[in-house]
């Protein structure tokens, strides 16, 4: 499957046409540019870096090695939030540590009516972020910031993050994909908890009454998750889980005001 799609993308063709005509010869130019790709790919490096974008929501976006590439388990932050607040007039949106800015432009086009800002505290993400926002034509707000330090005293009726949340020592790091992809993107302290409570912490000072907190994390993190949620004070606290019946997102309803 790698090969086909590094194939398609040198030629710039479809998968239809890729099927239909197995016997086009490439050009000497075409095959050094396969055979580099390949060669890259065989050393590990992701093909969605190789061909510079990868698939979120059934739209196509940009990535480059400053972003974490977009999963499908992250989804389920998007499906969640169009559960809760389709319909919504004049949905105020935040949305974490934005990357690739899939999250964030997904659910500006999904909510038609949303107010969305994405921060993120790398400069060379939210350039990522803001490209793939005109390309998709979706109207985001973008901020630079270290978590909540550059929102001052704005508030939201919805925050969602797909922060880091690998432990630091964890072997994981050093394999496969993972390797090539930003560290600060994927680790976040000793048990990869810090990120997640640095988020739910500071979550009550920028939600609104009612307003939600959606978070993505590890596969065996929910119950810690959940823990801190309630130590913060939220309400209706909840996990759900991924396609691979695995605990995914947890979440909690703000009801008073910080």
């Amino acid at each position: 499957m790698d090969a086909r799609v590094l194939l398609r993308h040198v030629l710039k063709c479809t998968a239809a046409r890729l099927a239909g005509w197995p016997e086009q010869r490439l050009s000497a130019r075409e095959w050094e540019d396969y055979r580099a790709l390949v060669e890259r790919r065989v050393a590990g490096e992701p093909v969605a870096y190789l061909v510079g974008e990868r698939e979120f929501f059934g739209r196509n976006f940009m990535v480059t090695p400053a972003v974490l590439i977009p999963r499908p388990d992250t989804e389920l932050l998007v499906e969640l939030a169009l559960a809760h607040f389709s319909g919504e007039p004049r949905l105020r949106l935040l949305d974490m540590g934005t990357g690739s800015g899939a999250l964030a432009v997904t659910l500006a086009l999904e909510l038609e009516a949303a107010d969305v800002t994405a921060l993120d505290r790398s400069r060379e993400a939210l350039w990522v972020a803001m490209a793939n926002a005109a390309k998709l034509g979706a109207s985001v707000s973008f901020v630079q910031s270290d978590w909540f330090s550059g929102l001052g005293e704005e508030r939201f009726q919805l925050i969602v993050a797909n922060p880091p949340y690998i432990a630091a020592a964890d072997p994981h790091l050093e394999e496969g994909d993972l390797r090539f992809e930003p560290r600060t993107a994927l680790a976040a302290g000793p048990a990869g908890l810090d990120d997640l409570a640095e988020i739910v912490a500071g979550a009550p000072h920028h939600l609104d009454p009612g307003g939600w907190l959606f978070l993505e994390h590890g596969y065996d993190q929910a119950m810690s998750v959940r823990s801190l949620l309630a130590d913060a004070g939220f309400a209706a606290i909840t996990s759900w889980k991924d396609l691979a019946g695995i605990e995914r997102v947890s979440g909690g309803r703000w009801l008073g005001r910080a």
